[in-house]
Formats: C-alpha cells, structure tokens, sequence
C-alpha cells in the first residue's frame, strides 16, 4: 500500500521531463540554422524570415479556420517582400494594406494575424540590416529570447510552485517567469560583456526584451485557450507550431526595432 502511494510523485516527476528529448532535438537541429542565417545575413536572413513569415500565415488561417490559409501565408509573403524591396516604411505600409485586404475577404480574426506576424517579422527583417551592429543587435535579441524559453522551461520543472497565469496557462510558473528573466538577461549580458566588458545597461535591456517575449508567450496563450487548442499548429516538434517557437520574438522584436532605431552612430542597442 506504501509503495502504491508513492507511485504518484515519481509519475508526476516523469511527465514534467516526458517532452524533453524531443524538444531538445529540434532544437539541436533548428537552433544551428538560425544562427548560421542570422550571422550570414543576406539572402541567409531573407530566405528564413520569408519562410517563416509565410508558415505564420498559413497556421493563423488554420487557426482562422480558413478554407484556403494559403492566402494570408501569400499576404505575409507581400510584407516581406516589400520590406526586401522598399524597406521598414514599405514594409508597414504593406502590413495596413495586408491587414485591411484580410479584413475584407477572410474576417477580422483573420486580418488580426497580419500585424501580430508582420510587425515581428520586418522588425527582425530591419534589424539585422542595421549597419555595423545589426549582427550583434540580432544576436542579443535571439540569446536574450532563447534564454528566456531555456530559463523558464528548467526553472518551472525544477522549482515549481505557484501558477502565474492559471486562467491562461496553467503549466507557467513565477519560478519559471523568473528563471527566464534571470537566465535570458544573462544571455544578453554575457554577449555585450564578451565586447564591451560588464554593462548594466545591457542587463537592463535584456531583462526588457525578456519581459516582452514572456509576455508575447502569454498573449499565445490566451489566443489558444480562447479557440480551444493546444498548440498553434504541428510543425516543430516538442515544440508545436510556429507560433508556439516565435511567439517572444514576435513580442520582443518591434521592442528591440524601436531601441535601435533610437540608437545612432553603431551604437547596440543596449547602450
């Protein structure tokens, strides 16, 4: 009877772990591609955005319950390439008109997934074109993200304890909110630090940007839960959809355009 008793901790135990191997192999397998095309830039950066931005489309007309998704995948495609072409005033002049265009012939619902995915998108399409610090700028920005998911996932099995959403997401945690402000601030520190040597300012900001993907995280959440499905669709897995693996940087990456935009002379953006 003792030994049956027992039985329930070692289960739970297990199945915090149970999606671990898998998402640690596609990461193994997506996370070298990303940072070749982030560090390669150019057509590298191109290509991957556009897939993206374009697989972001096809899933929100899933989720839209679209009979031919394939058309905001084609709306998102636009906003890239206009971007490519024209630049960041292009590109969201693109994103109103992608936007409005969705709007009239799939919904509202629909039109809503052209600015959640083509804001984040040219924000991290502008970014890395950034002279001079564009490569650094991107990499601060994806170690700061991946910190995050890397800090929260650990923290929230190890530590558990109080929910921090329940409504919205009860497998989220404050001790995995705050493992991964911790771990994802970190993440961008040891980048700027490895340059400049110590730089407050640059925890700072990633602490900013880790705050910004968690609440990207949660607003995905929400959606979900709003629609009645667990993930965003099935492409990464371990992981779920696109929207499941992007949605920080979807939250995070207009934060990061906006403070480099504010930056001049080959400054980071964190100062």
């Amino acid at each position: 009877m003792a030994h049956a008793l027992s039985d329930p901790a070692p289960k739970a135990i297990s199945g915090r772990w149970s999606d671990f191997s898998v998402r640690a192999a596609s990461a193994l397998v997506l996370g070298p591609i990303a940072i070749f095309c982030v560090w390669h830039g150019g057509w590298a950066w191109s290509a991957l955005l556009a897939v993206a931005m374009a697989g972001l489309g096809w899933e929100w007309g899933k989720l839209a319950k679209l009979a031919k998704p394939v058309i905001l995948a084609a709306l998102l495609l636009v906003v890239w390439g206009s971007g490519l072409v024209g630049g960041l005033p292009a590109a969201l002049l693109a994103v109103a008109v992608a936007a409005l265009t969705a709007r009239v012939f799939c919904g509202s619902f629909a039109a809503w997934g052209v600015p959640y995915a083509g804001i984040g998108g040219i924000s991290l399409f502008w970014l890395r074109l950034r002279p001079d610090v564009g490569l650094m700028d991107t990499l601060f920005l994806v170690l700061v993200v991946w910190g995050t998911d890397i800090g929260a996932y650990l923290a929230g099995r190890l530590l558990g304890g109080p929910k921090l959403a329940p409504r919205i997401s009860p497998g989220k945690t404050w001790s995995g909110s705050l493992g991964g402000l911790f771990i994802g601030a970190l993440a961008g520190e040891l980048l700027a630090g490895g340059l400049l040597g110590f730089s407050l300012a640059a925890f700072g900001v990633g602490l900013l940007l880790s705050l910004c993907a968690q609440a990207g995280d949660l607003l995905e959440s929400a959606i979900k839960r709003k629609l009645g499905v667990k993930d965003s669709g099935r492409t990464i897995p371990g992981h779920g959809g696109l929207f499941d693996r992007l949605d920080g940087f979807l939250a995070a990456a207009p934060v990061a355009a906006l403070l480099a935009f504010c930056m001049h002379g080959g400054i980071p953006i964190w100062g």
